[in-house]
């Protein structure tokens, strides 16, 4: 059994704490807010859902070089651990989903699936061999092997930013209220989607569609679809239900930023219909 790993479970306590300093007489300003939000709908929609997600875990489009390293930048501000890992670790999820080897098995409960599995004592972390097993497109890459070793740095240097600019309270909301915010957003995806919601398509998996995931987490509450489908650069495969980061990537291809757009066919999804729907 792999040992606790102390540094990410002190780190995320330490965000978490760090966060409540908003209550801080003199650490609220409009404009820290607003910063707040913009970097969480960067970090997380575009960095977490666009980059990490569906374009580098899932090669479901094909963007610029230079716009999958910006996205790939702007992801590891989202501190998740860098492009290598964050990969690896999704795709080992997608080979064992809810299974043993899974590293966030929804069979082991929903605070495990929420954030438990990060640092407690867990056999399907990856290790560094296992890295470089299920990412090797990445591992061959400089760029992406540069942000998994600074990734805690290039956080430092965004949070020296900050403060040059608006001071501790942009501090204060822009890195540990900003983290918190896209952590939990992200970890709804393994916990919630994995409990609550509906399943329209038939997988071997607990994955389901939980609508206000969805709108939380920029689209990646469709789950069930997305496990379905894994391919799919579209997650909300129904008019109701509301992609952003699909939305995203239609403005992408648009502007001739995006293309080879891998999308479910007709047939495919009938197939996989549960019996009651397809009925």
């Amino acid at each position: 059994m792999k040992s606790t790993n102390w540094p990410i479970g002190i780190g995320l306590w330490a965000i978490h704490l760090g966060a409540l300093a908003v209550f801080i007489p003199g650490m609220f300003s409009w404009s820290a807010l607003g910063v707040m939000f913009a970097l969480w709908w960067v970090t997380g929609g575009v960095g977490i859902s666009l980059c990490y997600h569906r374009l580098l875990t899932h090669r479901s489009l094909t963007v610029p070089k230079w716009v999958e390293y910006t996205c790939a930048v702007i992801a590891t501000l989202s501190l998740q651990g860098g492009p290598i890992e964050w990969v690896s670790t999704h795709r080992i999820h997608h080979a064992h989903t809810d299974k043993e080897g899974d590293p966030h098995d929804a069979h082991r409960g929903f605070i495990w699936t929420h954030f438990q599995w990060l640092y407690s004592p867990n056999d399907a972390r990856p290790t560094k061999a296992e890295q470089r097993r299920y990412a090797p497109d990445l591992v061959k890459d400089p760029f992406y092997c540069f942000l998994d070793r600074y990734e805690v740095w290039l956080q430092v240097a965004l949070g020296v930013g900050l403060f040059a600019i608006g001071g501790l309270p942009w501090v204060v909301w822009g890195i540990f209220v900003r983290l918190v915010f896209v952590y939990h957003m992200t970890w709804f995806v393994n916990s919630a989607s994995h409990r609550y919601g509906y399943q329209t398509f038939k997988t071997d998996d607990k994955s389901t569609n939980c609508w206000w995931v969805a709108l939380l987490a920029w689209g990646e509450g469709w789950h069930n679809n997305h496990h379905a489908f894994p391919f799919s650069a579209r997650h909300g495969l129904r008019w109701y239900e509301i992609d952003h980061t699909w939305i995203l990537i239609r403005i992408l291809q648009t502007l001739g930023l995006a293309s080879d757009i891998k999308l479910p066919t007709s047939d495919m999804q009938a197939r996989l219909l549960q019996h009651d729907e397809a009925a």
